[in-house]
């Protein structure tokens, strides 16, 4: 068993569902735990279910109800929250599902958190089309040959170099105004990033071009 968290939040639920065994601590938030029930879940592995329950509805989770954690702070996000309360358990890796989809605002609201704890938590987020994460200054990414690789700065990058991608860039410069790295593939097993300054989000497709 690995050493790091599963949480889902309440975005578009994942088109299959990861094994829960690869985790030593399994959350959701309050929405989520909706589609969970719904995807045949097993709801009893589930660790924490936190929010301010305004998703919350139906008497057959009242069976539930002892892992229930209430967080009614309306300045944080439900997937902020769920994120305290993982680190607080200190775990520091988190696997996230239904980050995205739905309303866009949403979407752009869990990037935005996942800056703010970067320097926390490792967290990679999961959806049907790739998996994305925020990565160090130097990184290497194995297997993935033909993948989708974009680089999305989060918001400018400075002196980026790469290697193993069809279009590299080598001393280069992205910003969200000018510059992004997106729609490139890896053309060799193995692809590069080194960048000097900045926060750099990578997504990585899950399907060979």
């Amino acid at each position: 068993m690995k050493d790091k968290a599963l949480l889902f939040i309440n975005g578009d639920p994942p088109e299959s569902l990861p094994d829960p065994e690869q985790y030593r601590l399994i959350a959701c938030t309050d929405g989520a735990f909706h589609y969970l029930k719904n995807l045949n879940f097993p709801l009893e592995k589930l660790d924490f279910i936190s929010g301010d329950f305004d998703s919350h509805s139906g008497s057959d989770e009242n069976i539930y109800q002892h892992k229930f954690i209430y967080t009614p702070d309306q300045d944080k996000t439900d997937f902020q929250k769920a994120l305290e309360i993982i680190l607080e358990k200190g775990f520091k890796t988190v696997d996230v599902f239904g980050g995205s989809g739905g309303e866009q605002d949403h979407f752009l609201g869990n990037l935005t958190v996942a800056f703010v704890f970067k320097d926390q938590l490792s967290i990679k987020f999961y959806d049907e089309f790739s998996e994305y994460y925020f990565i160090p200054k130097k990184f290497t990414v194995e297997n993935v040959k033909s993948k989708m690789i974009s680089l999305y700065p989060f918001p400018s990058v400075e002196n980026i170099t790469t290697t193993g991608l069809n279009w590299p860039l080598t001393n280069g410069s992205l910003n969200i105004t000018s510059l992004i790295g997106t729609r490139n593939f890896a053309v060799e097993d193995e692809v590069s990033v080194e960048y000097e300054k900045g926060d750099l989000l990578i997504f990585i497709g899950k399907n060979y071009l």
